[in-house]
Parts: structure tokens; sequence; C-alpha cells
């Protein structure tokens, strides 16, 4: 049976919540951010990894994190927005969301805290969230979809690793 490899996500550095962004779906990466993320693209890159779908949130930062991803990976995995990783999501919801794609063999999520460190722990059947900096990047793997029991925990990259992969 095929194992799925789950790739955990978080945005990258985006602009600062405030007056100029009243509408926080709206808040984009920061020059410096996206500069970053394309390194860290880069990196996981160097990790040979299978990605064939991107699942992302809703908002500017998460498409737009997806996309540098997107572009980077030798794959060129296609990309698609889910309210299922939106900021009010549950891990309910992303399982959901995750069983459109049975037939994939390299699914990538990318979202927000602490939505993701949630997720994360409820996937591998710990008791704590795990914690994302901004860019960083975990493995889970599965032998099915849904997930049936805990996926294993392969690797979790910061996003100063991937930069100096990259």
């Amino acid at each position: 049976m095929a194992m799925l490899e789950l790739y955990l996500i978080r945005h990258g550095v985006a602009a600062e919540r405030g007056e100029d962004w009243p509408d926080d779906s709206k808040r984009p990466l920061t020059s410096d951010g996206i500069a970053k993320l394309r390194k860290e693209a880069r990196g996981l890159a160097a990790l040979d990894v299978a990605i064939e779908q991107i699942v992302c949130s809703p908002l500017v930062r998460t498409r737009q994190t997806a996309d540098v991803i997107a572009e980077t990976l030798k794959s060129k995995p296609g990309v698609v927005t889910s309210d299922a990783l939106a900021p009010a999501g549950t891990p309910a919801a992303v399982i959901q969301e995750l069983s459109k794609y049975v037939r994939k063999s390299g699914v990538a999520l990318v979202g927000h805290e602490p939505n993701l460190g949630e997720l994360a722990a409820h996937l591998i059947g710990a008791r704590h969230a795990i914690e994302f900096k901004k860019g960083a990047v975990c493995r889970i793997d599965f032998e099915v979809l849904p997930p049936k029991g805990s996926g294993q925990l392969r690797w979790f990259v910061t996003p100063k690793m991937l930069r100096r992969l990259g």
C-alpha cells in the first residue's frame, strides 16, 4: 500500500497586524518574508520532497507561501485553497479535506498557528501542540487516508535549517 507523505507548512513572515491591514485575511508576506521563503523553499527542494498537491488557507499570506513553494519544487504541484485551513478551521475539517487526495502520495498543507501545531499533535497522537515558526515544515507519514490512528512524524525542520539547505 502506498504511503502518504503529509507536509505541514506555516506561512512565511507577513505584514504586521494594524491599521494598514484592517482585514487580516488580506495581510501579505513582506518582501523580506518572500526572500526568506524562497530560500526555505529551495531548502525544501533540496530534501527531495515529492509534493503532488498543495492545499492552503484562503488568506493571502498562505496562498503566497504556497505559490512560492509550488514554483520552486521540481514536481510543480497544483495549489488549491480550503476553508478547513483558515484560522477557524478544525483538525476534523482538515482530515475531511485530506480525504479528497487519497490518490496522491505527497500533499502539503499551508496554514496558520496555533492550528498547524494542534493539527500536528492530533495527527501523531501527541498531547501538546507543536510550535511552528513562520516557514517551518514537518513531515508526517500515513498508511491510509483519512488517517486511522497516529501518523509517523518523520521530521520537523525550522526555517533557519531550510535556509541553510537552500
